[in-house]
């Protein structure tokens, strides 16, 4: 009798300490479900699960699995160890080409460190075997920052005569697209999706999609994947500068790499005077400057998050510090 009680306390103590685990694994993600909604057959459709690690420890994803051939996840550049306020991401991707109609899929995210937990994201969408486009996704590819770009796909309809595409959308007002019908016969009819990127797009990855609004309303919005990258002309790196765990009063040093194609003078280097000394800029122009910043703890206790602006005479950049501040020793 004795042992079947104490048995059953160990069960209990063991859940209890188990839903925490779970918890802060959950916590590291901003949202747990994505619904790509109607997807032409074939067409390329991912979604990233960004993991942000707001722990003062390492982070670390053993692995993830699909309950669904229809979504094969992956982790983003195979980035499994995440230092602190370093983020990573989960992949989904959809395979649209061999799996239609109504689909879902639970992707589970194993991690082991620094505790175990697992954590469970939810993957919706609708394959339309009915719509064709090529190429998958809108590509516009590598792009000079301040130059403008153009990219197209065609999309193919056999069963709806009176099908309309009446309009597109974009959540990134860098983007601007127009579709121009090309054909009806029967009951086919195709489109052309023809998107531009303005002049005005800032440097990073466009990972966005046009939403087509249709008069099918079985169908809705069809979503077509855009992609590209726009190369800025000055690269900061690392643009996330971790200055570490540092005391209040104490100083700590690190460089940053300032570079681009072609050299180019500092014209400024400007942050928060308070909590940075940083050297003039070199007078001579080169493609690569190598920067001292010092970063001086002050009295604010915790995780204190500062910019850095690098104005040049090809363009302008910019990084983001971060260090965690102790009281004094």
């Amino acid at each position: 009798m004795f042992r079947s009680l104490l048995s059953g306390v160990a069960v209990i103590l063991l859940t209890a300490s188990t839903l925490p685990a779970q918890d802060w694994a959950r916590n590291l993600l901003s949202t747990t479900e994505h619904n790509f909604g109607s997807v032409a057959q074939g067409a390329k459709a991912e979604y990233a699960f960004t993991i942000t690690n707001n722990l003062q420890s390492d982070v670390h994803i053993a692995s993830v699995r699909s309950s669904c051939g229809c979504t094969s996840p992956s982790i983003e550049n195979d980035k499994r160890t995440l230092k602190t306020y370093e983020k990573g991401a989960i992949v989904a991707h959809l395979n649209s080409q061999t799996h239609v109609g109504q689909r879902s899929a639970t992707l589970t995210v194993t991690f082991d460190q620094p505790y175990y937990a697992e954590v469970q994201l939810q993957i919706r969408a609708l394959v339309h075997t009915n719509i064709l486009m090529y190429p998958a996704s809108l590509q516009f590819g590598a792009v000079e920052q301040g130059k403008t770009s153009k990219a197209q796909v065609r999309l193919y309809r056999a069963d709806f005569p009176d099908w309309q595409i009446q309009g597109v959308h974009f959540s990134d007002q860098n983007l601007q697209g127009e579709v121009i019908p090309l054909a009806r016969q029967g009951g086919q009819v195709w489109y052309d999706l023809k998107v531009r990127l303005a002049t005005t797009a800032r440097s990073g990855y466009i990972n966005d999609y046009a939403i087509l609004t249709t008069n099918d309303p079985s169908m809705g919005q069809i979503l077509v994947q855009v992609e590209g990258q726009v190369r800025p002309n000055v690269v900061v790196s690392p643009a996330d500068l971790f200055l570490g765990v540092v005391h209040a009063g104490q100083k700590v040093t690190k460089p940053l790499v300032v570079r681009s194609d072609k050299p180019f003078h500092i014209k400024s280097i400007r942050g928060d005077k308070a909590s940075f000394e940083i050297p003039d800029p070199a007078s001579e122009a080169k493609s690569v400057h190598v920067v001292p910043v010092t970063f001086i703890a002050g009295s604010e206790i915790g995780k204190v998050v500062k910019t850095i602006h690098i104005e040049t005479d090809i363009g302008g950049a910019q990084a983001t510090s971060y260090a965690v501040v102790n009281e004094e020793k």
